[in-house]
């Protein structure tokens, strides 16, 4: 399985999420320039946090329009994995890849500690090594996580499984504590939490470590399934 880290200007999450993927699953990973139009030879695209273009006009608008994001577009519609964390989640809804928006938090401050999570759907490719109701330990860092869609919206999340993660103690005044939520197919997820900062004992704890190997344990069902065929 190969897997690609975007980077943007300003992006600051990069090698946390390329040493993540180097140091618990061994996989093959590069960093891939924003500039960039083909990500045929991934299996996995990992949108990371940081500041794309300095957050100019709002955080994502700019950077939804780097050439690399139709590539992402077109690999979630065939199917591949994206994972948008943080800035990269205010990315893919900019992007029209996943619904609602990212506000400024309610405090109007930057938030950055350990927060608990609720698993509420494991029964995605991102989330099957964890337990359906699991509470997990995964710092957040953001100071625009205030997660926003109308009731029409929320009312078809909820209905679709596609909210993925809840926060225990709402840090930011997400609408209905929500962290992480997926698109309709459940390929592409957007959490604000950042799994690639959990995935070592000397950053205080190892939760996202199954966030990474839920992935690969899916792309491996996935192509066992196709082999057979």
């Amino acid at each position: 399985m190969k897997f690609a880290v975007l980077v943007f200007p300003g992006s600051n999450c990069d090698i946390d999420c390329y040493k993540a993927v180097e140091s618990v699953l061994g996989e093959p990973v590069d960093y891939v320039w924003h500039t960039a139009t083909d990500l045929s030879a991934y299996d996995c695209i990992l949108v990371p946090g940081g500041f794309s273009y300095g957050d100019y006009l709002r955080c994502g608008a700019i950077s939804r329009f780097a050439p690399v994001m139709n590539e992402v577009a077109k690999a979630a519609e065939e199917g591949k994995f994206v994972l948008g964390i943080c800035n990269g989640f205010q990315i893919l809804t900019e992007a029209g890849l996943l619904p609602g928006a990212l506000r400024r938090n309610m405090s109007m401050k930057f938030a950055c500690r350990d927060t608990v999570l609720k698993v509420e759907n494991n029964a995605t490719p991102f989330t099957r090594d964890y337990e359906a109701g699991e509470e997990i330990i995964i710092p957040i860092a953001h100071g625009e996580g205030n997660y926003y869609c109308d009731e029409e919206t929320l009312e078809e999340l909820r209905a679709g499984g596609q909210i993925v993660f809840r926060y225990k103690s709402n840090p930011n005044g997400s609408v209905d504590d929500i962290a992480g939520i997926t698109n309709k197919a459940g390929n592409v997820l957007g959490m604000m939490p950042h799994p690639e900062r959990a995935v070592n004992e000397i950053l205080g704890t190892t939760d996202g470590k199954k966030m990474f190997t839920s992935i690969i344990n899916a792309w491996r069902e996935q192509h066992d399934a196709a082999n057979v065929r």
